[in-house]
């Protein structure tokens, strides 16, 4: 009986080690890209649209790099095409990073 109480408690030992050093892992990998056009931009949050029902805020962080056709947080502008890059599990939502992306619907 004693051996048995040892090993499960040798198990839970090992499944929580593992768990410890996996889990900021897969933390870090439910970043996603989010594209759509820019609803509203302030100096702290860009609002998304993806023009399939899903608007979504992100918050700007210090860390926040923008890329792509513009260069700038500052020259973003409502209704460009972006792709931000965040944490889908994060409240609030931080944008990592923002591309400025060509506008798909200028091909149509």
């Amino acid at each position: 009986m004693h051996r048995i109480v040892s090993r499960l408690a040798l198990v839970a030992a090992l499944t929580f080690a593992v768990g410890a050093v996996v889990a900021p892992g897969a933390a870090w990998a439910q970043k996603r890209d989010f594209t759509g056009k820019v609803d509203k931009v302030t100096n702290s949050a860009i609002y998304v649209d993806n023009r399939k029902g899903d608007k979504l805020k992100f918050a700007k962080t210090d860390e926040t790099a923008v890329s792509g056709q513009k260069a700038t947080w500052d020259e973003i502008k409502k209704n460009d095409w972006v792709t931000v890059n965040s944490n889908m599990f994060e409240k609030p939502r931080k944008a990592y990073s923002v591309t400025v992306v060509p506008n798909p619907e200028a091909d149509e």
